[in-house]
């Protein structure tokens, strides 16, 4: 009869093509004892309660607080601060290249260090800049400050990524952070809603509409950043909501699926990530999701405004799309993890998200157009979680994974760069050449989607070769796993998720 984890292994491999098999030793038999499928989806399901709501939120405030400047623009900013020509592009694009420089930084923090100090602490830090943004009143103030925000906000989405890959198996990571970036979404929509509502305070305190926008919305992520020192948990190991052999089982899970990497904090993965080609085309793939998608959350509400829309209108409007986009990142993510695939769903998504910025190319029709936004926004959002998900998915060990995220989010979000000048006022008010942009990007992506996926499972199939001339058919052997520990996803025993 089959051991208790010899099930979960053989259960967890019908979920994702990148499980190894293995045997077992009797230890691990015995601590996984009384966590049947019932019980494990039990812990599962506890684990998400007490992480995924309170990051969802984390993440909702970070890109509430760096895209309200869109907002901010139809509540008078431009006109304010006197802003010509490119001026409001040059601030949008500013934020980029310094949230970039922290990534990687802050993810080597976060592996050395608590995430229930470090997370907080960015955040009260890109609280205090949002607010600040209020009172600025000059182009250099806002330039200023834009850039302080980015180094502030550069560590959480990384972070946040790499914190959820500490608690869950692979194939359990892709839906998590679906959720957990749905709030992206629901960030675009709260947005419209409270900037909408936020305008009514022009002229209080001598401040206009787009001054108050963005001193609530920084005091608010201050507030929540000054909870989250009591509210979050840093790993399984320490977590209190646990019990000891819940810990234990978690400790046994991420074992097992991890297949007994090395999880020690080492420079050496350091270079082996920045060494490995299959990040940077993970990074090529991922530029090309995250400039169109900063670029449409960054312009949505002009670009609407251009349809012929009042400013109020407009902020409203914004809101439906962003619904759309929620509902198919979770639904994406959710499918993604239940087959154990990620790129059939990028490249799917993508192609709805192509669609979406034709139909903007093709028609001069408003409703039409409208429309369009709604298939972009529903392709590109499922596909931010899902990248980095199919990234980390396939990077073995823990510090190299770090890295890898880092890097990939941080050249990702060198597309925001791009985005500030993709959709540019003398283009108004068709934007041919910014929605071009994104239909070029997104094919690059999809081309890179389709060449990945070919070769894991390329790479998937000599492997099982090579193991089934070596004799190890039913699986490795945990000693024969623990010799090559260090070798990350080279590691013969490793599988790639396709």
């Amino acid at each position: 009869m089959a051991t208790a984890t010899e099930k979960d292994v053989a259960r967890d491999s019908l979920h994702t093509s990148c499980e190894p098999t293995s045997t077992t030793d009797e230890a691990g038999s015995v601590e996984s004892a009384g966590f049947d499928a019932k019980s494990t989806r039990r812990l599962v399901r506890k684990i998400d309660f007490f992480l995924i709501p309170f990051l969802s939120l984390l993440y909702l405030m970070s890109f509430l607080d760096r895209s309200n400047v869109g907002n901010a623009r139809l509540a008078g900013l431009p006109g304010d601060l006197g802003l010509k020509g490119l001026d409001f592009n040059c601030a949008v694009a500013i934020f980029f290249p310094f949230y970039v420089f922290a990534e990687i930084p802050s993810n080597l923090m976060m592996k050395r260090f608590r995430p229930s100090i470090w997370i907080p602490s960015i955040m009260v830090a890109w609280g205090v800049m949002c607010c600040l943004m209020g009172v600025v009143h000059n182009y250099a103030g806002l330039l200023a400050i834009r850039a302080a925000l980015g180094l502030a906000e550069g560590g959480l989405f990384p972070g946040i990524t790499f914190y959820i890959t500490q608690w869950y198996q692979r194939h359990e990571c892709g839906f998590r952070m679906a959720i957990f970036f749905s709030a992206a979404t629901a960030a675009g929509a709260f947005g419209g809603l409270l900037a909408r509502a936020i305008m009514e305070l022009k002229g209080a305190r001598g401040l206009n509409a787009w001054s108050w926008i963005f001193i609530i919305e920084g005091a608010i992520t201050v507030a929540i950043a000054l909870s989250a020192y009591f509210l979050m948990h840093d790993y399984p190991k320490t977590a209190r909501f646990l019990t000891d052999a819940e810990r234990r089982e978690v400790g046994r899970r991420l074992e097992t699926d991890q297949s007994f990497l090395d999880d020690k904090f080492n420079l050496k993965y350091f270079k082996d990530a920045a060494k490995d080609w299959k990040i940077w085309v993970h990074m090529l793939i991922t530029i090309g999701i995250f400039s169109p998608l900063y670029s449409f959350s960054l312009f949505l509400p002009t670009i609407i405004s251009a349809l012929g829309h009042k400013d109020k209108t407009a902020q409203l409007m914004t809101v439906p799309p962003y619904i759309a986009a929620c509902f198919f990142c979770i639904a994406a993510g959710w499918m993604a993890d239940k087959h154990g695939q990620r790129g059939i769903y990028l490249i799917s998504c993508n192609l709805l998200a192509i669609i979406g910025f034709t139909i903007q190319l093709a028609t001069t029709h408003a409703k039409h157009k409208y429309l369009g936004t709604f298939f972009a926004a529903a392709g590109i959002y499922p596909n931010v979680p899902q990248i980095v998900a199919w990234n980390g998915n396939n990077i073995g060990g823990s510090t190299k994974r770090s890295v890898g995220i880092a890097m990939q989010v941080g050249f990702g979000n060198l597309g925001g760069v791009l985005s500030g000048f993709t959709y540019l006022e003398r283009d108004a008010p068709l934007y041919h050449i910014g929605h071009s942009i994104c239909i070029g990007l997104l094919s690059t992506s999809t081309l890179l989607c389709l060449f990945m996926r070919w070769w894991c499972k390329k790479e998937n199939k000599r492997r099982d070769a090579v193991d089934h001339a070596n004799g190890r058919v039913g699986g490795w052997s945990t000693s024969d796993m623990q010799a090559e520990s260090g070798n990350g996803d080279y590691a013969g025993f490793f599988r790639y998720t396709v």
